[in-house]
């Protein structure tokens, strides 16, 4: 059974399609990234799924249950990390934790046990009888998630949980991220403007436009959709001569080669023909230094995919 599953979700706002006709499925223990600009639809997503919108249609399953008529039953056992985390900046690190608990329904023994721990596996137990409003903005997104956390949730909704941060509490907070899924095998939904954390932390990722779905998969099948067939980087030590790269462009499954000196780019019909390629360079006398598959990078599948015509299918 998928932790995670839509088919056909939509919601409307008025004339303005937030969500349409939204189909995936996610399984344990996966890191799932949604990705798109403003107004795509990510955040709609996540409140459909917590039940707390309603679909205008389609079917939609979060741990086998329906959002729409068990949205307290989901959301006692999802997190929940929203892009403006809405601490209590009057209470301390440990008065938050706490009452967040009692919403969860906590008994008062394991709760106290719960937010020490979280206090301290997120590093705020010298400031945790602080303030939050003194606290800085990486130290607040540490709170908020160890908030998401408290009462163990089988999947996690993380909403731009690095959004406004500088460089080394996105980091932190990147890295603990990572911890959290790889560590203790939750599944992870993943909203994000940041692709390079996306490409970091996903094992998917479906990229949306206006509130539908480009495109998803892993990388590298998003990269075979779009570029057909296989690119590969070889550096040789010397360069190879004009009858040798003529004869090179000949070889079963080269569909190209470009480069020059002592590095070639050689387009391949598939990953298979790669052996085949480096044994015949080889037995020309090629001295290869390097043959090495070129991956595209989730900066470039996103903006491809952004500029592909409306309706076109990917």
């Amino acid at each position: 059974m998928a932790v995670i599953e839509t088919s056909g979700l939509s919601r409307a706002f008025g004339v303005v399609h937030a969500v349409r006709n939204l189909s995936f499925a996610l399984s344990e223990g996966e890191v799932f990234g949604v990705l798109g600009p403003n107004g795509a639809g990510k955040t709609t997503t996540v409140r459909l799924l917590n039940g707390v919108l309603k679909p205008d249609a389609g079917r939609m399953r979060v741990l086998g249950l329906d959002p729409a008529t068990q949205g307290k039953e989901v959301r006692r056992q999802t997190g929940v990390l929203t892009e403006t985390p809405s601490l209590y900046e009057r209470l301390s690190a440990r008065e938050n934790l706490r009452f967040a608990g009692t919403l969860y329904g906590l008994g008062r023994a394991d709760l106290e046990a719960r937010v020490n721990a979280q206090l301290d596996f997120f590093e705020l137990g010298p400031r945790a009888d602080d303030k939050v409003g003194g606290f800085s903005k990486g130290m607040k997104q540490r709170l908020a998630l160890a908030r998401a956390l408290l009462h163990n949730p089988k999947v996690l909704f993380l909403d731009e949980p690095t959004a406004g941060l500088d460089p080394e509490a996105a980091h932190q907070v990147t890295q603990l991220i990572e911890q959290l899924s790889h560590e203790t095998g939750r599944t992870v939904f993943l909203c994000t403007h940041n692709l390079d954390e996306a490409q970091r932390l996903c094992d998917r990722v479906a990229v949306l436009r206006q509130g539908g779905v480009l495109a998803q998969g892993s990388l590298a099948e998003l990269g075979r959709t779009l570029w057909r067939g296989l690119w590969v980087e070889i550096d040789t030590q010397i360069e190879l001569g004009t009858s040798l790269r003529r004869d090179l462009s000949r070889q079963p499954g080269v569909q190209r080669v470009e480069g020059e000196a002592t590095r070639l780019l050689v387009q391949l019909s598939r990953e298979a023909d790669i052996p085949d390629l480096v044994s015949w360079m080889a037995s020309q006398g090629a001295r290869l230094m390097r043959v090495v598959p070129r991956r595209h990078t989730l900066e470039e599948i996103y903006f491809e995919l952004q500029e592909q015509p409306e309706g076109r299918p990917v």
